[in-house]
């Protein structure tokens, strides 16, 4: 019976956590504003009013992000990515707007012999030993 069970890897989380420092007037409202229903809770207030924001600003967004030329949404690097460039002899500059992944199989050192760069506006999510060795390539 152990024959046929494998063990799958697990799916990293579509949201990141982020923590927020409230004054209690407005904390106030924000709760009053889910206890009439408007919303379902505090979480979904902010989740609203943040993309309102990102709506409203919705040009500059689009605009900033093709001038540094940013790949938009989920990038996921694995170790065959960076071994084609390694053979290639490329450097990798990463450039994410989202969520930038690298596999859990990539090195430390097959990481710092193939990516030159990494700038990441929203999540990174390796190793830490991948982190670490990146940390002075990241911005």
């Amino acid at each position: 019976m152990a024959d046929n069970v494998r063990e799958l890897r697990p799916k990293p989380p579509d949201t990141e956590k982020i923590t927020i420092n409230l004054g209690y007037v407005d904390l106030g409202q924000v709760d009053l504003m889910v206890q009439e229903g408007f919303y379902s809770n505090r979480t979904d207030f902010i989740r609203t009013a943040i993309r309102n924001q990102l709506e409203r600003h919705g040009d500059v967004v689009k605009q900033s992000t093709a001038r540094k030329s940013l790949d938009l949404g989920l990038r996921n690097y694995t170790r065959q990515d960076l071994e084609a460039a390694q053979r290639a002899g490329e450097m990798l500059h990463i450039n994410v707007l989202g969520l930038a992944t690298i596999d859990h199989d990539v090195t430390p050192d097959l990481a710092r012999a193939t990516i030159a760069s990494v700038s990441v506006l929203g999540a990174l999510h390796a190793t830490p030993a991948v982190k670490a060795a990146l940390a002075d390539r990241t911005r």
